[in-house]
């Protein structure tokens, strides 16, 4: 399993304030025992889409193994004067115990659906919430980017280049772990590659054209340098009137003597699908039909499509800012829920949020989320949320429904149901299955690929359901008309 290898930051108190006076108040009134369930689940899908990606899991198993209050905690939370002293001598002796169960990274979700649950003695599911929930949403924002990105590029290669435009260092160095889960070949962040293994991709800035006397000699010293993977940046001056032509004299004269050929040229500028056609030709027409052509410059998933459609002659793809901070929809919005307490004799009694605002009511108790698969097609049909003491038997025909418009009915048939989340800690210790950081890109797109094509669509996609068991509805029904306003 993949982790970062640079010294571990303590991030313990890296936690909202009333995380920490809940926690006191609990211990306060008896409860540091009483075993809780909380869900993390989100409402809605970035820029609209039809389905978001999960990352960050590894991040949370990182925290959690490393949680601890050091002495200079305990001594900032006496410092408050509101916290008892056996509650600050519970903290130094802490010790997670609790069990958690996530969807696995790489793997497609979707609004309601609970993503991460954690049970255990409520101070510690508690205190988790702003971890849980500023890691998932952050690596998930950016996965999900990547992905529609990297779909709209097709089977070309998307680089990642957004470390300058990053919100900070954890930004750069976690985006771009999340945008290669989502299908970028590489980045261009030297840390996150030294860190979780992914192929570091970069060529040179326009400072190192501008810093020589000529572009020429700037490309000539850039062919000598790194001759096996010569990518010269051509728009510094002129694209089609000094780039290219520079750049194919440096590669006959640098290169082609040393029996090298040469891996590409990049335009950073300008109208790229006009100038990739033409330096497209250029270079054929110098006898380099296998030099390729990258694109940069504040790209995403529409200017990418629009460009392709158009007729660019683009082989690979540079995204930086636009990816990095998910900037057409830089919220998540995910959150973290109590939904069930345990009792004394270990029967789980379950807990609703009400609202006026429909969407923000919650769904009770402990719960499996089922994935049903087309046995024929491969395709997901939909997600089921079922209790925990639920098994969908995928060998007789289910009945899924609508849980908004419960009239809307599907009986399937030839299906097979699979639990998509897992066990990632049991009693507090880590059994979460090692996975490489490029299996987890694997894994993300095998699992995109069983999603319908309406279903992926960049505008108005097919609605991909995630439905109630029936039991599961009557439940939150029951309890939605038992509360009073």
């Amino acid at each position: 399993m993949q982790t970062q290898n640079a010294e571990k930051t303590n991030l313990t108190m890296l936690t909202d304030f009333y995380e920490i006076t809940m926690d006191n108040g609990y211990f306060e009134n008896g409860f540091e025992n009483r075993i809780a369930y909380f869900d993390m689940f989100f409402r809605v899908l970035p820029d609209d889409g039809g389905f978001a990606i999960m990352a960050g899991v590894q991040q949370i198993v990182d925290y959690i193994q490393n949680l601890n209050f050091t002495e200079e905690d305990i001594c900032y939370l006496r410092g408050c004067g509101i916290f008892s002293e056996k509650f600050l001598n519970y903290l130094k002796n802490f010790h997670f115990c609790c069990d958690v169960w996530a969807v696995p990274e790489g793997m497609p979700i979707f609004p309601g659906e609970p993503i991460i649950t954690v049970r255990g003695p409520v101070i510690q599911a508690q205190f988790l919430e702003t971890m849980i929930l500023l890691t998932i949403n952050h690596q998930s924002l950016i996965a999900t980017k990547a992905n529609r990105i990297c779909r709209a590029a097709g089977n070309r290669p998307v680089m990642e280049f957004g470390s300058r435009r990053a919100q900070g260092p954890d930004g750069a160095v976690l985006g771009a772990r999340a945008a290669y889960i989502g299908g970028c070949c590489g980045t261009a962040c030297t840390l996150c590659s030294r860190d979780y293994g992914i192929p570091a991709m970069g060529t040179m800035a326009h400072s190192w054209v501008q810093l020589f006397d000529s572009e020429l000699d700037a490309f000539r010293a850039y062919a000598r340098q790194y001759p096996n993977n010569c990518t010269l940046l051509v728009d510094t001056y002129n694209v089609l009137k000094s780039g290219v032509p520079n750049a194919i004299r440096a590669f006959n004269e640098e290169l082609l003597p040393r029996g090298i050929r040469p891996a590409g040229i990049r335009i950073d500028s300008g109208d790229i699908t006009y100038l990739s056609r033409k330096a497209r030709k250029m270079l054929d027409d110098a006898g380099f039909p296998d030099c390729k052509i990258c694109a940069s410059n504040s790209l995403d998933e529409y200017i990418i499509r629009d460009m392709l459609l158009q007729g660019a002659c683009v082989d690979s793809f540079g995204v930086g800012e636009r990816m990095i901070t998910s900037s057409s929809h830089p919220v998540f919005g995910g959150v973290y829920k109590l939904s069930g307490v345990e009792k004394a004799d270990g029967r789980i009694e379950p807990k609703i949020k009400i609202s006026e605002n429909v969407t923000k009511i919650t769904t009770p108790g402990f719960k499996k989320v089922y994935r049903l698969f087309d046995r024929d097609t491969g395709k997901a049909i939909g997600d089921v949320i079922t209790l925990h003491d639920e098994t969908i038997d995928d060998g007789r025909p289910y009945e899924i429904f609508d849980p908004d418009f419960v009239w809307k009915r599907k009986t399937v048939t030839n299906f097979r149901a699979v639990e998509i989340r897992q066990q990632i800690f049991r009693n507090g210790r880590c059994v979460m299955p090692e996975r490489s950081i490029q299996q987890i890109q694997k894994d993300c797109k095998n699992q995109v690929n069983t999603l319908w094509d309406e279903v992926k669509r960049f505008e108005n996609p097919h609605r991909y359901y995630v439905d109630l068991s029936q039991k599961l509805w009557d439940l939150k029904s029951r309890m939605i008309s038992q509360c009073s306003y």
